[in-house]
Protein backbone atom coordinates (compact mmCIF):
# COMPACT_ATOMS: atom_id res chain seq x y z
CA UNK A 1 0.00 0.00 0.00
CA UNK A 2 1.40 3.40 -0.99
CA UNK A 3 1.61 6.31 1.43
CA UNK A 4 1.01 10.06 1.20
CA UNK A 5 0.23 13.08 3.37
CA UNK A 6 -2.45 15.73 2.93
CA UNK A 7 -3.30 18.94 4.76
CA UNK A 8 -5.64 21.87 4.31
CA UNK A 9 -4.48 25.25 3.07
CA UNK A 10 -4.73 26.93 6.52
CA UNK A 11 -2.67 24.15 8.15
CA UNK A 12 -0.01 24.57 5.44
CA UNK A 13 0.07 28.34 5.95
CA UNK A 14 0.38 28.03 9.73
CA UNK A 15 3.24 25.55 9.47
CA UNK A 16 5.08 27.73 6.95
CA UNK A 17 4.75 30.73 9.28
CA UNK A 18 6.46 28.78 12.08
CA UNK A 19 9.01 26.68 10.19
CA UNK A 20 10.34 29.21 7.67
CA UNK A 21 12.06 31.70 9.95
CA UNK A 22 13.09 35.22 9.06
CA UNK A 23 16.63 34.54 10.33
CA UNK A 24 17.08 31.63 7.92
CA UNK A 25 17.64 28.99 10.61
CA UNK A 26 15.97 25.60 10.60
CA UNK A 27 13.04 25.10 12.94
CA UNK A 28 10.72 22.28 13.93
CA UNK A 29 7.42 21.44 15.53
CA UNK A 30 5.03 18.53 16.06
CA UNK A 31 1.57 17.98 14.64
CA UNK A 32 -1.34 15.51 14.83
CA UNK A 33 -2.69 13.40 11.99
CA UNK A 34 -5.71 11.24 11.27
CA UNK A 35 -5.33 8.15 9.06
CA UNK A 36 -7.35 7.84 5.86
CA UNK A 37 -7.32 4.34 4.38
CA UNK A 38 -8.14 3.56 0.76
CA UNK A 39 -7.91 0.30 -1.15
CA UNK A 40 -4.26 0.75 -2.19
CA UNK A 41 -3.18 4.02 -0.54
CA UNK A 42 -3.13 5.28 3.01
CA UNK A 43 -2.86 8.97 3.82
CA UNK A 44 -1.91 10.87 6.95
CA UNK A 45 -4.17 13.93 7.24
CA UNK A 46 -2.49 16.67 9.25
CA UNK A 47 -5.34 18.05 11.33
CA UNK A 48 -3.61 20.39 13.83
CA UNK A 49 -0.14 21.38 14.95
CA UNK A 50 1.33 21.76 18.44
CA UNK A 51 3.89 24.54 18.62
CA UNK A 52 6.75 24.00 21.07
CA UNK A 53 6.52 25.51 24.50
CA UNK A 54 9.57 27.19 26.10
CA UNK A 55 12.36 24.69 26.58
CA UNK A 56 10.86 22.00 24.31
CA UNK A 57 13.11 22.70 21.30
CA UNK A 58 16.44 24.35 20.61
CA UNK A 59 17.33 26.41 17.52
CA UNK A 60 21.05 26.53 16.79
CA UNK A 61 21.38 26.77 13.04
CA UNK A 62 19.81 23.36 13.02
CA UNK A 63 17.05 22.53 15.52
CA UNK A 64 16.38 19.73 17.99
CA UNK A 65 13.41 18.33 19.94
CA UNK A 66 13.25 17.42 23.61
CA UNK A 67 11.77 14.17 24.86
CA UNK A 68 9.16 16.08 26.88
CA UNK A 69 7.82 17.69 23.71
CA UNK A 70 7.36 14.28 22.05
CA UNK A 71 5.74 12.82 25.17
CA UNK A 72 3.27 15.71 25.33
CA UNK A 73 2.36 15.33 21.67
CA UNK A 74 2.15 11.52 21.85
CA UNK A 75 -0.13 11.60 24.90
CA UNK A 76 -2.39 14.19 23.28
CA UNK A 77 -2.56 12.28 19.99
CA UNK A 78 -3.19 8.96 21.76
CA UNK A 79 -6.10 10.42 23.71
CA UNK A 80 -7.73 11.44 20.41
CA UNK A 81 -6.95 8.25 18.48
CA UNK A 82 -4.55 10.15 16.24
CA UNK A 83 -0.89 9.91 15.23
CA UNK A 84 2.11 12.24 15.58
CA UNK A 85 3.93 14.15 12.84
CA UNK A 86 7.49 15.46 13.34
CA UNK A 87 8.16 18.43 11.05
CA UNK A 88 11.31 20.43 10.39
CA UNK A 89 12.47 22.90 7.76
CA UNK A 90 15.28 23.09 5.19
CA UNK A 91 15.13 26.83 4.43
CA UNK A 92 17.57 26.57 1.52
CA UNK A 93 15.92 23.54 -0.02
CA UNK A 94 13.84 23.31 -3.19
CA UNK A 95 11.36 20.51 -3.97
CA UNK A 96 11.20 17.07 -2.35
CA UNK A 97 13.93 16.77 0.31
CA UNK A 98 16.12 13.82 1.23
CA UNK A 99 17.01 13.15 4.87
CA UNK A 100 20.31 14.11 6.48
CA UNK A 101 21.89 11.78 9.04
CA UNK A 102 20.80 14.02 11.97
CA UNK A 103 17.23 14.11 10.59
CA UNK A 104 17.22 10.34 10.30
CA UNK A 105 18.57 9.76 13.82
CA UNK A 106 16.20 12.27 15.45
CA UNK A 107 13.02 10.82 13.93
CA UNK A 108 14.08 7.20 14.37
CA UNK A 109 14.82 7.74 18.08
CA UNK A 110 11.19 8.67 18.77
CA UNK A 111 9.44 6.23 16.37
CA UNK A 112 8.94 3.45 18.94
CA UNK A 113 7.76 5.84 21.67
CA UNK A 114 5.14 7.34 19.39
CA UNK A 115 3.90 3.95 18.19
CA UNK A 116 3.57 2.62 21.74
CA UNK A 117 1.65 5.73 22.83
CA UNK A 118 -0.67 6.06 19.83
CA UNK A 119 -0.72 2.70 18.05
CA UNK A 120 0.12 4.58 14.85
CA UNK A 121 3.37 5.17 12.98
CA UNK A 122 5.38 8.34 13.45
CA UNK A 123 5.20 10.47 10.30
CA UNK A 124 8.16 12.70 9.45
CA UNK A 125 7.94 15.73 7.16
CA UNK A 126 10.41 18.27 5.77
CA UNK A 127 9.46 21.71 4.49
CA UNK A 128 11.72 23.23 1.83
CA UNK A 129 12.27 26.96 1.50
CA UNK A 130 10.06 27.11 -1.60
CA UNK A 131 7.07 25.65 0.29
CA UNK A 132 7.53 22.08 -0.99
CA UNK A 133 7.04 19.15 1.38
CA UNK A 134 8.42 15.64 1.68
CA UNK A 135 7.17 12.86 3.94
CA UNK A 136 7.89 9.39 5.35
CA UNK A 137 6.44 7.11 7.99
CA UNK A 138 8.35 4.97 10.45
CA UNK A 139 7.54 1.43 11.44
CA UNK A 140 8.23 0.49 15.08
CA UNK A 141 11.51 -1.21 14.12
CA UNK A 142 12.90 2.15 13.00
CA UNK A 143 12.76 1.85 9.19
CA UNK A 144 11.28 4.74 7.15
CA UNK A 145 8.89 4.33 4.22
CA UNK A 146 9.02 7.37 1.98
CA UNK A 147 5.74 8.73 0.69
CA UNK A 148 4.83 9.40 -2.93
CA UNK A 149 3.32 12.85 -2.48
CA UNK A 150 2.18 15.61 -0.14
CA UNK A 151 -1.07 17.35 -1.06
CA UNK A 152 -2.17 20.81 0.12
CA UNK A 153 -5.92 21.21 -0.37
CA UNK A 154 -7.69 24.54 -0.57
CA UNK A 155 -8.83 26.91 -3.30
CA UNK A 156 -5.60 25.78 -4.98
CA UNK A 157 -4.51 22.16 -5.11
CA UNK A 158 -0.73 21.96 -4.65
CA UNK A 159 1.18 18.69 -4.78
CA UNK A 160 4.83 17.98 -4.05
CA UNK A 161 5.79 14.75 -5.80
CA UNK A 162 8.44 12.24 -4.89
CA UNK A 163 9.96 11.94 -8.35
CA UNK A 164 11.52 8.60 -7.47
CA UNK A 165 8.16 6.99 -6.74
CA UNK A 166 6.05 9.10 -9.13
CA UNK A 167 8.36 9.98 -12.05
CA UNK A 168 7.64 12.96 -14.28
CA UNK A 169 5.66 11.69 -17.31
CA UNK A 170 7.21 12.16 -20.72
CA UNK A 171 5.66 14.97 -22.74
CA UNK A 172 5.05 13.86 -26.32
CA UNK A 173 4.13 15.62 -29.54
CA UNK A 174 0.46 14.97 -28.85
CA UNK A 175 0.63 17.34 -25.87
CA UNK A 176 2.56 20.26 -27.39
CA UNK A 177 -0.46 22.57 -27.60
CA UNK A 178 -1.67 21.54 -24.16
CA UNK A 179 1.69 22.34 -22.58
CA UNK A 180 1.81 25.69 -24.38
CA UNK A 181 -1.25 26.77 -22.36
CA UNK A 182 0.39 26.48 -18.93
CA UNK A 183 3.99 25.28 -19.27
CA UNK A 184 5.93 22.08 -18.68
CA UNK A 185 6.11 22.36 -14.89
CA UNK A 186 2.34 22.64 -14.53
CA UNK A 187 1.80 19.78 -16.98
CA UNK A 188 4.30 17.59 -15.13
CA UNK A 189 2.34 18.02 -11.92
CA UNK A 190 -1.16 17.83 -13.41
CA UNK A 191 -0.34 14.70 -15.41
CA UNK A 192 0.52 12.83 -12.20
CA UNK A 193 -2.72 13.67 -10.40
CA UNK A 194 -4.92 10.62 -10.04
CA UNK A 195 -8.45 11.63 -11.09
CA UNK A 196 -11.60 9.56 -10.60
CA UNK A 197 -14.81 10.31 -12.49
CA UNK A 198 -17.86 8.91 -10.69
CA UNK A 199 -20.81 8.48 -13.03
CA UNK A 200 -19.96 8.18 -16.74
CA UNK A 201 -23.14 9.04 -18.58
CA UNK A 202 -23.35 12.25 -20.58
CA UNK A 203 -21.31 14.67 -18.46
CA UNK A 204 -19.00 12.14 -16.82
CA UNK A 205 -18.03 10.46 -20.08
CA UNK A 206 -17.16 13.79 -21.70
CA UNK A 207 -15.11 14.84 -18.66
CA UNK A 208 -13.21 11.51 -18.61
CA UNK A 209 -12.41 11.71 -22.31
CA UNK A 210 -11.05 15.23 -22.03
CA UNK A 211 -8.95 14.43 -18.98
CA UNK A 212 -7.38 11.53 -20.87
CA UNK A 213 -6.78 13.76 -23.89
CA UNK A 214 -5.10 16.35 -21.63
CA UNK A 215 -2.41 13.81 -20.79
CA UNK A 216 -3.35 12.84 -17.26
CA UNK A 217 -1.77 9.43 -16.79
CA UNK A 218 -4.25 7.80 -14.43
CA UNK A 219 -7.95 8.46 -14.92
CA UNK A 220 -10.41 6.13 -13.21
CA UNK A 221 -14.09 5.73 -14.00
CA UNK A 222 -16.67 4.40 -11.54
CA UNK A 223 -20.25 3.41 -12.35
CA UNK A 224 -22.34 0.32 -11.65
CA UNK A 225 -24.84 0.82 -14.48
CA UNK A 226 -24.99 -0.55 -18.01
CA UNK A 227 -25.58 1.18 -21.33
CA UNK A 228 -29.26 1.43 -22.22
CA UNK A 229 -31.11 2.78 -25.25
CA UNK A 230 -31.94 6.01 -23.36
CA UNK A 231 -28.21 6.74 -23.03
CA UNK A 232 -27.42 6.94 -26.74
CA UNK A 233 -28.48 10.58 -27.14
CA UNK A 234 -25.95 11.62 -24.47
CA UNK A 235 -23.15 9.03 -24.23
CA UNK A 236 -21.28 10.18 -27.32
CA UNK A 237 -19.41 7.17 -28.72
CA UNK A 238 -21.63 4.45 -27.26
CA UNK A 239 -23.36 2.24 -29.82
CA UNK A 240 -26.31 -0.12 -30.12
CA UNK A 241 -23.80 -2.98 -30.06
CA UNK A 242 -22.91 -1.99 -26.50
CA UNK A 243 -26.57 -2.37 -25.57
CA UNK A 244 -26.96 -5.77 -27.27
CA UNK A 245 -23.83 -7.05 -25.50
CA UNK A 246 -24.97 -5.58 -22.17
CA UNK A 247 -21.75 -3.68 -21.70
CA UNK A 248 -21.19 -1.58 -18.60
CA UNK A 249 -20.81 2.16 -18.84
CA UNK A 250 -17.30 1.97 -17.46
CA UNK A 251 -16.31 -0.60 -20.09
CA UNK A 252 -17.51 1.71 -22.86
CA UNK A 253 -15.84 4.71 -21.23
CA UNK A 254 -12.51 2.88 -20.97
CA UNK A 255 -12.65 1.90 -24.64
CA UNK A 256 -13.28 5.48 -25.73
CA UNK A 257 -10.68 6.92 -23.33
CA UNK A 258 -8.01 4.58 -24.68
CA UNK A 259 -8.52 6.14 -28.11
CA UNK A 260 -8.21 9.72 -26.88
CA UNK A 261 -5.46 9.38 -24.24
CA UNK A 262 -2.28 11.33 -25.02
CA UNK A 263 -0.11 10.17 -22.11
CA UNK A 264 2.74 7.93 -23.22
CA UNK A 265 1.63 5.20 -20.82
CA UNK A 266 -2.01 5.91 -19.91
CA UNK A 267 -3.47 4.04 -16.95
CA UNK A 268 -7.24 3.83 -17.37
CA UNK A 269 -8.80 2.18 -14.34
CA UNK A 270 -12.31 0.71 -14.36
CA UNK A 271 -14.41 0.45 -11.19
CA UNK A 272 -17.68 -1.41 -11.77
CA UNK A 273 -18.80 -0.30 -8.32
CA UNK A 274 -21.12 1.96 -6.40
CA UNK A 275 -19.41 4.68 -4.40
CA UNK A 276 -22.12 4.10 -1.78
CA UNK A 277 -20.59 0.73 -0.86
CA UNK A 278 -17.42 0.31 1.24
CA UNK A 279 -15.44 -1.03 -1.73
CA UNK A 280 -16.42 1.97 -3.85
CA UNK A 281 -15.48 4.41 -1.10
CA UNK A 282 -12.11 2.69 -0.58
CA UNK A 283 -11.37 2.92 -4.30
CA UNK A 284 -12.26 6.62 -4.35
CA UNK A 285 -9.82 7.32 -1.51
CA UNK A 286 -6.93 6.14 -3.73
CA UNK A 287 -7.42 9.21 -5.95
CA UNK A 288 -6.20 12.78 -5.56
CA UNK A 289 -9.27 14.47 -7.07
CA UNK A 290 -12.76 13.06 -7.62
CA UNK A 291 -15.23 14.43 -10.16
CA UNK A 292 -18.85 13.80 -9.21
CA UNK A 293 -21.25 13.34 -12.13
CA UNK A 294 -23.95 11.48 -10.19
CA UNK A 295 -27.52 12.58 -9.61
CA UNK A 296 -28.54 10.50 -6.59
CA UNK A 297 -28.44 11.99 -3.06
CA UNK A 298 -26.74 9.00 -1.40
CA UNK A 299 -23.77 8.94 -3.76
CA UNK A 300 -23.41 12.71 -3.62
CA UNK A 301 -23.55 12.55 0.17
CA UNK A 302 -20.67 10.05 0.27
CA UNK A 303 -18.54 12.19 -2.05
CA UNK A 304 -19.45 15.33 -0.12
CA UNK A 305 -18.13 13.60 3.00
CA UNK A 306 -14.70 12.61 1.64
CA UNK A 307 -14.12 16.08 0.19
CA UNK A 308 -13.72 17.37 3.73
CA UNK A 309 -13.05 14.37 5.95
CA UNK A 310 -10.38 12.88 3.66
CA UNK A 311 -9.12 16.05 1.94
CA UNK A 312 -9.94 14.62 -1.50
CA UNK A 313 -11.25 17.57 -3.56
CA UNK A 314 -14.57 16.79 -5.24
CA UNK A 315 -15.70 18.73 -8.31
CA UNK A 316 -19.46 18.43 -8.66
CA UNK A 317 -21.86 19.73 -11.26
CA UNK A 318 -25.25 19.15 -12.81
CA UNK A 319 -28.03 20.55 -14.93
CA UNK A 320 -31.72 21.20 -14.34
CA UNK A 321 -34.00 21.69 -17.36
CA UNK A 322 -37.33 23.39 -16.76
CA UNK A 323 -40.22 22.92 -19.19
CA UNK A 324 -43.68 24.39 -19.57
CA UNK A 325 -46.72 22.12 -19.23
CA UNK A 326 -46.90 21.78 -23.02
CA UNK A 327 -43.33 20.43 -23.11
CA UNK A 328 -41.57 23.53 -24.43
CA UNK A 329 -38.38 24.60 -22.66
CA UNK A 330 -38.63 27.42 -20.14
CA UNK A 331 -35.01 27.46 -18.96
CA UNK A 332 -31.97 25.37 -18.18
CA UNK A 333 -29.62 26.00 -15.29
CA UNK A 334 -26.29 24.31 -14.68
CA UNK A 335 -24.01 24.62 -11.70
CA UNK A 336 -20.51 23.60 -10.78
CA UNK A 337 -18.55 23.84 -7.55
CA UNK A 338 -15.31 22.68 -5.97
CA UNK A 339 -15.82 20.98 -2.61
CA UNK A 340 -12.68 21.83 -0.63
CA UNK A 341 -12.02 23.17 2.86
CA UNK A 342 -12.89 26.86 2.87
CA UNK A 343 -15.72 26.51 0.34
CA UNK A 344 -19.31 25.43 1.10
CA UNK A 345 -20.30 21.79 0.90
CA UNK A 346 -23.18 20.48 -1.21
CA UNK A 347 -25.66 20.83 1.65
CA UNK A 348 -24.57 24.39 2.45
CA UNK A 349 -24.75 25.51 -1.18
CA UNK A 350 -28.24 24.07 -1.59
CA UNK A 351 -27.37 21.24 -3.99
CA UNK A 352 -28.07 18.40 -1.57
CA UNK A 353 -30.76 17.89 1.06
CA UNK A 354 -29.22 15.93 3.92
CA UNK A 355 -32.57 14.22 4.58
CA UNK A 356 -32.58 12.81 1.04
CA UNK A 357 -29.35 10.89 1.73
CA UNK A 358 -31.06 8.54 4.17
CA UNK A 359 -34.21 8.34 2.03
CA UNK A 360 -32.14 7.25 -0.95
CA UNK A 361 -30.11 4.86 1.22
CA UNK A 362 -33.34 3.13 2.24
CA UNK A 363 -34.23 2.68 -1.45
CA UNK A 364 -37.38 4.78 -1.21
CA UNK A 365 -36.59 6.79 -4.33
CA UNK A 366 -36.96 3.47 -6.21
CA UNK A 367 -40.29 2.65 -4.53
CA UNK A 368 -43.27 3.56 -6.79
CA UNK A 369 -45.58 4.08 -3.81
CA UNK A 370 -43.14 6.50 -2.19
CA UNK A 371 -42.60 8.32 -5.48
CA UNK A 372 -46.35 8.83 -5.91
CA UNK A 373 -46.66 10.17 -2.39
CA UNK A 374 -43.56 12.36 -2.46
CA UNK A 375 -44.72 14.65 -5.24
CA UNK A 376 -42.81 17.91 -5.35
CA UNK A 377 -40.34 16.71 -2.72
CA UNK A 378 -38.70 14.32 -5.13
CA UNK A 379 -35.18 15.09 -6.44
CA UNK A 380 -34.95 16.97 -9.78
CA UNK A 381 -36.16 15.22 -12.91
CA UNK A 382 -33.56 13.71 -15.20
CA UNK A 383 -33.99 15.62 -18.46
CA UNK A 384 -30.71 16.09 -20.25
CA UNK A 385 -29.52 16.48 -23.82
CA UNK A 386 -26.10 16.19 -25.41
CA UNK A 387 -26.04 19.81 -26.57
CA UNK A 388 -26.37 21.11 -23.00
CA UNK A 389 -24.45 18.34 -21.22
CA UNK A 390 -21.31 19.66 -22.91
CA UNK A 391 -21.80 22.97 -21.08
CA UNK A 392 -21.89 21.20 -17.72
CA UNK A 393 -18.75 19.19 -18.46
CA UNK A 394 -17.01 22.39 -19.61
CA UNK A 395 -17.93 24.11 -16.35
CA UNK A 396 -16.58 21.21 -14.29
CA UNK A 397 -13.38 21.07 -16.34
CA UNK A 398 -12.77 24.79 -15.87
CA UNK A 399 -13.13 24.24 -12.11
CA UNK A 400 -10.51 21.49 -12.45
CA UNK A 401 -8.08 23.77 -14.32
CA UNK A 402 -8.62 26.60 -11.83
CA UNK A 403 -8.01 24.27 -8.89
CA UNK A 404 -4.85 22.64 -10.29
CA UNK A 405 -3.31 25.33 -12.51
CA UNK A 406 -4.69 28.54 -10.92
CA UNK A 407 -4.55 30.83 -13.99
CA UNK A 408 -3.36 34.28 -12.95
CA UNK A 409 -2.74 32.93 -9.46
CA UNK A 410 -6.48 32.55 -8.84
CA UNK A 411 -7.74 29.13 -7.75
CA UNK A 412 -11.22 27.61 -7.65
CA UNK A 413 -13.80 30.39 -8.12
CA UNK A 414 -16.47 29.11 -5.75
CA UNK A 415 -19.97 27.91 -6.75
CA UNK A 416 -21.03 28.98 -10.25
CA UNK A 417 -24.52 29.06 -11.78
CA UNK A 418 -25.39 29.63 -15.42
CA UNK A 419 -28.94 30.39 -16.62
CA UNK A 420 -29.53 29.54 -20.29
CA UNK A 421 -32.57 31.72 -20.94
CA UNK A 422 -30.73 34.93 -20.01
CA UNK A 423 -27.19 33.62 -20.62
CA UNK A 424 -26.18 34.82 -17.17
CA UNK A 425 -23.19 33.49 -15.24
CA UNK A 426 -23.37 34.05 -11.48
CA UNK A 427 -20.71 33.70 -8.82
CA UNK A 428 -22.76 32.58 -5.84
CA UNK A 429 -21.71 34.17 -2.54
CA UNK A 430 -22.57 31.37 -0.12
CA UNK A 431 -21.30 31.74 3.42
CA UNK A 432 -19.75 28.83 5.28
CA UNK A 433 -21.99 27.49 8.03
CA UNK A 434 -20.15 26.92 11.33
CA UNK A 435 -22.52 24.11 12.35
CA UNK A 436 -22.17 22.13 9.10
CA UNK A 437 -21.30 18.54 10.14
CA UNK A 438 -19.48 17.83 6.87
CA UNK A 439 -17.19 20.85 7.08
CA UNK A 440 -16.69 20.35 10.82
CA UNK A 441 -15.33 16.86 10.07
CA UNK A 442 -12.42 18.21 7.97
CA UNK A 443 -9.31 15.98 8.13
CA UNK A 444 -10.94 13.30 10.30
CA UNK A 445 -10.19 10.53 7.78
CA UNK A 446 -11.38 7.11 8.86
CA UNK A 447 -13.52 8.77 11.55
CA UNK A 448 -15.67 10.32 8.81
CA UNK A 449 -19.47 10.37 8.97
CA UNK A 450 -20.48 6.75 8.15
CA UNK A 451 -22.68 6.76 5.06
CA UNK A 452 -21.75 3.65 3.06
CA UNK A 453 -23.65 0.37 3.16
CA UNK A 454 -25.09 -2.36 1.00
CA UNK A 455 -26.46 -0.84 -2.20
CA UNK A 456 -29.26 -3.16 -3.26
CA UNK A 457 -30.16 -1.22 -6.41
CA UNK A 458 -26.59 -1.34 -7.70
CA UNK A 459 -26.30 -5.06 -6.96
CA UNK A 460 -29.56 -5.82 -8.78
CA UNK A 461 -28.53 -3.82 -11.86
CA UNK A 462 -25.16 -5.57 -11.98
CA UNK A 463 -26.74 -9.02 -11.64
CA UNK A 464 -29.20 -8.36 -14.47
CA UNK A 465 -26.45 -7.00 -16.71
CA UNK A 466 -24.14 -9.95 -16.05
CA UNK A 467 -26.96 -12.39 -16.78
CA UNK A 468 -27.59 -10.64 -20.10
CA UNK A 469 -23.86 -10.80 -20.90
CA UNK A 470 -23.87 -14.56 -20.39
CA UNK A 471 -26.80 -15.33 -22.72
CA UNK A 472 -25.21 -14.51 -26.11
CA UNK A 473 -22.33 -16.87 -25.37
CA UNK A 474 -24.80 -19.67 -24.63
CA UNK A 475 -26.61 -19.10 -27.91
CA UNK A 476 -23.34 -19.15 -29.87
CA UNK A 477 -22.26 -22.42 -28.26
CA UNK A 478 -25.61 -24.03 -29.01
CA UNK A 479 -25.48 -22.88 -32.63
CA UNK A 480 -21.99 -24.31 -33.09
CA UNK A 481 -23.10 -27.54 -31.48
CA UNK A 482 -26.07 -27.77 -33.84
CA UNK A 483 -23.82 -27.08 -36.83
CA UNK A 484 -21.48 -29.89 -35.75
CA UNK A 485 -24.40 -32.32 -35.47
CA UNK A 486 -25.66 -31.29 -38.92
CA UNK A 487 -22.22 -31.83 -40.47
CA UNK A 488 -21.92 -35.22 -38.75
CA UNK A 489 -25.23 -36.35 -40.28
CA UNK A 490 -23.83 -35.56 -43.71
Amino acid sequence: MTFSVAMSGPIHAGLCDHLLRADGQEDLCLAIYAPSTGATRSSALVSEFLLPEPGERAVHGNASFTGDYFVRAANYAGSRGRGVVALHSHPGGVGWQSMSDPDYDAERSFARLVHESTGLSLVGMTLAGDGSWSCRRWDPSGAPEHGESVRVVGDRFRVTWNDRLRPVPTIGETQIRTVSAWGEAAQASMARIRVLVVGVSSVGLDVALRLAATGIVQVGVMDFDGVEIVNLDRMIGAATTDIRLARSKVEVAARLMARTATAQHPDIVVHDLSTCEPAGLAAALDYDIVISCVDRPWARGVLNTIAYADLVPVLDGGIAIDTFDDGEMRNAVWRSHALVPGQPCLVCNGQLDAADIQTDKLGLFDDPEYIRGAGANMPPRRQNVAALAASVSASILTQFVSLTIAPGGIGAPGPLRYALSTHTLEHLDIALKPRCPFEAATATGDERIPLTGSHATAQKIQQVRRARQARPAVRVRRSLSGLADWLADR
